[in-house]
């Protein structure tokens, strides 16, 4: 029987790879780290507001999601700079793809936050008022 070349170290190396990539995403990419600090504002408001677990899962995908959004962003940019360092007119397209998905999700998920939290933000304040 073929084992295909799994095993559990090359399985522990790949997450350890996978880690130092999210690293790198946050240490390197400064709109990550604005998505990381609205993530935080997020689950600190969710928290203080206490939202419901269908919210936070709500909440959790989309910032999954964004975060790994501007990751394959980051990627698609840095693996087109070094494919073509010059400018070239079809890196700025596939770029400006990227980018735009980011951006799309983003908006989603602000229109998200705005939908959980601004209800729930009035009521709090008109009580603590």
């Amino acid at each position: 029987m073929k084992n295909n070349g799994f095993t559990w170290e090359k399985r522990l190396k790949s997450f350890v790879y996978a880690f130092r990539g999210i690293q790198r995403l946050i240490q390197h990419e400064p709109n990550a780290r604005i998505h990381c600090f609205a993530a935080i504002c997020a689950i600190a408001l969710g928290i203080i507001l206490r939202v419901s677990p269908t919210e936070w899962i709500t909440i959790t995908i989309l910032i999954g999601l964004v975060l790994a959004a501007e990751a394959f962003n980051s990627s698609i940019e840095a693996l087109a700079d070094k494919v073509s360092p010059e400018y070239d007119e079809a890196i700025k397209h596939t770029k400006d793809l990227a980018a735009g998905a980011v951006l799309i999700l983003a908006i989603a998920a602000a229109i998200t936050g705005i939908i959980i939290f601004v209800p729930k933000l009035l009521e709090f304040m008109s009580f603590h008022f």
